[in-house]
């Protein structure tokens, strides 16, 4: 009888149900899915390939030209030292000087003072200056103490005859002062009262031999071109700086 009932006890325990096996997962809901943020995250990309794309063609139509880097008066030629290299979009209604064209642009002149800091086109270079109506240029050659230090373009002056006074002294020394009040009567005049400086070389921080005279050229009244060519030519005029400068 005992061994009947351990037997039932045993088959009841059997009979159990079993659990949930270690190894099984339980179940997981369903992810949402966002298509919204999948379209901008394409939309991005397709917007930084474009901006690439666009920046390759650009830099595939870019040019290199000139640059005028200091002044150049009117009359006066590039040279290596007032030039520079740039790159710039092509556009085809600006008619750029390419920098293969230097050596060629340096054969002519700019018609009107060009200020430095452009790009250089076409339109600003000829085979002459052109000089405003009822003006004229005059080029000086002066000596140190004839102009005053630091003369620059697009200064006013006034321009003066000089040396009489100076050759009436030698006439003093002759004649033992005979020729004073001659020499006084005589003395300095204005031949241009304001004129406008046109171009002057460059000094190089104010330093200039003494030895060398310095290039001027001046944009006066024609009406007073030929007196003031007359001096010129025979070392006779000085300038001076007038208000206004």
């Amino acid at each position: 009888m005992k061994i009947q009932e351990r037997t039932g006890a045993g088959a009841g325990r059997s009979a159990a149900p079993a659990g949930p096996s270690v190894g099984e997962r339980l179940p997981t809901p369903p992810r949402e899915r966002k298509p919204a943020l999948a379209a901008l995250a394409v939309l991005l990309i397709l917007v930084g390939a474009l901006g690439a794309t666009m920046l390759v063609l650009q830099a595939g139509d870019r040019i290199e030209v000139v640059k005028i880097t200091e002044e150049i008066p009117a009359g006066q030629a590039v040279n290596d030292s007032n030039t520079t290299s740039v790159m710039v979009a092509e556009d085809p209604g600006i008619n750029y000087v390419k920098w293969s064209q230097l050596d060629a642009l340096k054969k002519l002149k700019a018609v009107t003072t060009i200020p430095g800091g452009v790009v250089a086109v076409g339109e600003m270079f000829g085979e002459e200056a052109k000089v405003p109506e009822g003006k004229a240029l005059v080029g000086l050659s002066l000596k140190e103490g004839q102009y005053p230090a630091g003369l620059k373009s697009g200064a006013t002056v006034a321009a003066y005859r000089v040396g009489g006074t100076s050759r009436s002294g030698s006439s003093d020394d002759a004649d033992g002062g005979s020729a004073g009040s001659s020499g006084s009567s005589g003395g300095d005049s204005v031949i241009v009262d304001k004129a406008v400086v046109d171009y002057v070389q460059n000094t190089k921080g104010d330093d200039l031999v003494s030895s060398t005279n310095l290039p001027v050229t001046l944009l006066v009244d024609d009406a007073q071109a030929a007196a003031l060519t007359q001096a010129a030519t025979n070392g006779e005029v000085a300038l001076v700086l007038v208000p206004g400068n």
